[in-house]
């Protein structure tokens, strides 16, 4: 049973954390079980705006492979995937902006001002704010065109400067736009490495669906609260780090060697994890920090 005294001394404990975190930019890539699972995403949007009643400003970031997965089923359309990354012809691109911009961005925006935020939805078509260009699959020395899938060739980050000047918090569709005006799918992950970098984020936040990274996978208690670059470079090239967990964390590297302070992979599933990272000594996933 936590007694008030208890409650107010976590919150004196928080101090020197809130203190530190006072007017840094904070990005956080949202997505996983922490956006499908209703009381999680409840919690994630009162967290996100007692991060900005305390001072920070946060940028979220968001895709929503399973909300276009559902809609491409609904109008019979097959969903491919090339490692990892969804072929998109003109009609899926269509239906993935539709249901990232449209239907996924407007909800968090409307869950975000609902508790009090000022919240303003994007995607990275407004203003220009991500250019790409066409994204190719190297395998086995075959050139594969996987469609409207993009890669980042810049970031505006003016648009969202103002908003952030201005008490907004941004958030912000994993869309971007082409020198043609053609509208490309981009990775949420990547789009939320390169606008941190882009804002000189002081911590860039990927919410995924595992506590972190482990030394050992099937050892739970193997997580790494903390590493270098120098160390996940090694951990990579050692096996330790494996499959899907080496694109999420070389753009966590690629974060930081662009100017990002740190870089945190976090359970999305774990009832205030992000305020448990930041406003704790003992944190809650795995931190990447430069040498």
């Amino acid at each position: 049973m936590i007694t008030n005294h208890d409650k107010a001394h976590i919150l004196v404990e928080a101090l020197p954390f809130i203190r530190k975190y006072a007017d840094k930019t904070v990005v956080i890539k949202y997505g996983g079980a922490a956006m499908v699972d209703e009381k999680v995403r409840d919690e994630f949007m009162k967290d996100i705006v007692l991060m900005k009643y305390v001072g920070l400003r946060p940028i979220i970031i968001h895709g929503g492979g399973p909300e276009i997965n559902a809609m491409l089923k609904r109008v019979n359309k097959e969903s491919r995937f090339v490692e990892g990354n969804r072929v998109s012809d003109a009609e899926t691109v269509e239906i993935a902006e539709m249901v990232l911009s449209a239907k996924i961005n407007k909800g968090i925006v409307a869950d975000l001002n609902r508790l009090g935020a000022k919240a303003v939805g994007l995607s990275g078509k407004d203003g220009g704010m991500l250019t790409a260009r066409k994204k190719y699959i190297e395998k086995e020395g075959e050139k594969i065109d996987i469609g409207y899938v993009g890669e980042i060739e810049s970031v505006d980050r003016a648009l969202i400067d103002i908003l952030v000047e201005q008490d907004y918090i941004p958030v912000i569709s994993s869309i971007g736009i082409g020198p043609a005006g053609e509208t490309f799918n981009i990775n949420a992950d990547y789009v939320a490495g390169e606008v941190a970098a882009a804002v000189e984020a002081y911590r860039l936040i990927f919410l995924t669906d595992v506590n972190g990274v482990y030394r050992d996978f099937e050892d739970k208690s193997s997580l790494i609260a903390d590493m270098s670059v120098t160390t996940a470079k090694s951990y990579i090239d050692k096996g330790i780090i494996s499959g899907g967990m080496i694109p999420k964390v070389n753009t966590c590297l690629e974060a930081i060697e662009r100017g990002v302070h740190h870089v945190i992979i976090l359970n999305g599933q774990i009832r205030h994890s992000i305020l448990l990272e930041l406003f704790t000594e003992e944190g809650c996933g795995t931190m990447i920090y430069k040498d």
